[in-house]
């Protein structure tokens, strides 16, 4: 069955067309929705299916920026980080992160403590407090980890989050408004300018359809495929402005490694690898290498997985973590924007706004957890065009559609609210619905009373309805 594209149900012309829907697209998006300016978001694969899905599920001050003095962007993450926890509770949840300190370490007890004072001190306290553990307590807390040599550990406190879901619900509220729309699978082919509108050409990539649509506003929000994206559109001239960094993430069975606190690794090499517990799984991440030419999809190659595996052992020496004990893995590239250093792991998060031509606007760098920041000062910007007076305080409402599948409450996944998402959740894909909207990366987390094609066969007929599905599940 051949489901119609809903690029053909589209309004002519927008006020604002946003490219990019990952999450600042989505925060832009919403924002602008929100001030009441009808805004159409376009993204050429799924919504949050690339960069934003492949974070280490962390909303975080950025606790490693404050040895390059980023105090600044650390205060701001910390703010968002601490807003988002009490707008979004379903989606992301407050833990205690443990950094083991040893006697080699490049960090020692002291300095972390000093660290952690200054981590809370730039929260505004809102932080729960941070603690500082010696070694025997330290060993308590953390099974398998290696006791040679450990001074002790210290606490603080960050969020975990479902970041892809966190991206798709900010988009759900900006959709309420009237006259906005968003759309998936969606790719701009070209763009022309003529009397101070954007003409641009949109095409579904899964039906093949084609679209002019008219715009005021053109506004990029596409990560790290903005340098290769305006070179291919030609409507500026553009120096590329990004150092792209490609990272890469483990998820591990929790059979292997039975931990219950997120764990901070410092190897000796000055990278930092976060082990999450979630559920029945851990989270281990991040690598930081040079990304391969094509930035969409992008694997985790045999030396990242290699690395990984290899310092969870040094860490965490009886578990025995081998490449059986992987569910699965994934990667994204980080949208670093290039400064003086060249240097990767020492380049500033900020975010910079580009406008090379009037009304045209490029998001670049930032982090995660500052998007809704981000977001803002595209949409003060515009919002001061209509004449609209600007107020950030609608941002810090609380989303009004929730997903249908929560990511910490295995409850929630149920065939009717399967049918929910697919009705109510821009699903256009199987593959959306199972990665995005249920939240399961791959068969191997599969963890249900049912066994997958026991659950989703009996619904094949019904799912046919919304989606194209495969003919084996």
């Amino acid at each position: 069955m051949k489901l119609d594209s809903p690029l053909l149900n589209c309004e002519n012309h927008y006020p604002a067309l946003v490219v990019g829907g990952g999450i600042v697209g989505a925060g832009i998006f919403r924002d602008l929705s929100i001030h009441g300016i009808p805004t159409l978001l376009v993204e050429k694969k799924d919504f949050s299916s690339q960069t934003s899905q492949s974070s280490s599920k962390m909303l975080h001050g950025g606790i490693r920026y404050l040895e390059n003095l980023d105090f600044a962007l650390v205060w701001e993450a910390l703010h968002e980080k601490n807003l988002w926890l009490k707008l979004a509770p379903h989606l992301c949840k407050e833990k205690a992160f443990y950094m083991p300190v040893y006697k080699d370490a490049l960090r020692p007890l002291w300095m972390v403590r000093c660290g952690l004072m200054l981590y809370d001190f730039l929260s505004s306290y809102q932080n729960s407090p941070y603690q500082v553990l010696g070694k025997e307590e330290s060993l308590k807390k953390l099974n398998h980890l290696r006791s040679e040599g450990l001074t002790g550990s210290g606490i603080y406190y960050d969020a975990i989050v479902d970041d892809a879901k966190l991206t798709l619900e900010v988009i759900y509220d900006g959709l309420i408004e009237k006259n906005s729309q968003a759309l998936n699978h969606v790719s701009l082919e070209s763009v022309e300018k003529k009397d101070n509108i954007y003409k641009c050409h949109l095409k579904d990539t899964l039906s093949g359809d084609m679209r002019v649509i008219t715009t005021d506003n053109l506004i990029f929000a596409t990560g790290p495929f903005t340098d290769h994206l305006m070179k291919k559109l030609d409507i500026v001239k553009w120096e590329n402005k990004l150092l792209p960094s490609k990272g890469s993430h483990l998820w591990i069975s929790k059979k292997s490694l039975n931990i219950d606190h997120p764990v901070v690794l410092t190897p000796k090499d000055g990278r930092v690898i976060f082990v999450i517990p979630q559920n029945e799984k851990v989270l281990v991440g991040t690598t930081e290498v040079q990304p391969e030419e094509d930035f969409f999809d992008v694997k985790a190659s045999h030396l990242e997985i290699d690395y990984l595996i290899h310092n969870l052992n040094e860490y965490f020496p009886g578990a025995k973590v081998s490449k059986s004990s992987i569910l699965s893995t994934f990667s994204g590239i980080r949208p670093l924007v290039k400064d003086e250093s060249g240097d990767k792991g020492k380049t500033a998060r900020e975010h910079k706004l580009y406008q090379p031509r009037s009304n045209m606007y490029l998001m670049l760098g930032g982090k995660y957890t500052t998007f809704r920041v981000m977001a803002s000062d595209v949409a003060r910007e515009i919002c001061s065009k209509y004449r609209i007076p600007y107020n950030s305080n609608k941002t810090k409402s609380p989303l009004r559609q929730t997903s249908a599948v929560l990511p910490f409450d295995s409850s929630t996944l149920t065939r009717e609210n399967v049918m929910l998402a697919l009705e109510f959740e821009k699903v256009r894909t199987f593959e959306d619905l199972i990665s995005r909207r249920l939240g399961i990366p791959h068969k191997d987390h599969w963890n249900h009373q049912l066994s997958y094609s026991e659950f989703f066969t009996p619904m094949i007929k019904e799912m046919s309805h919304f989606i194209s599905v495969p003919k084996e599940i």
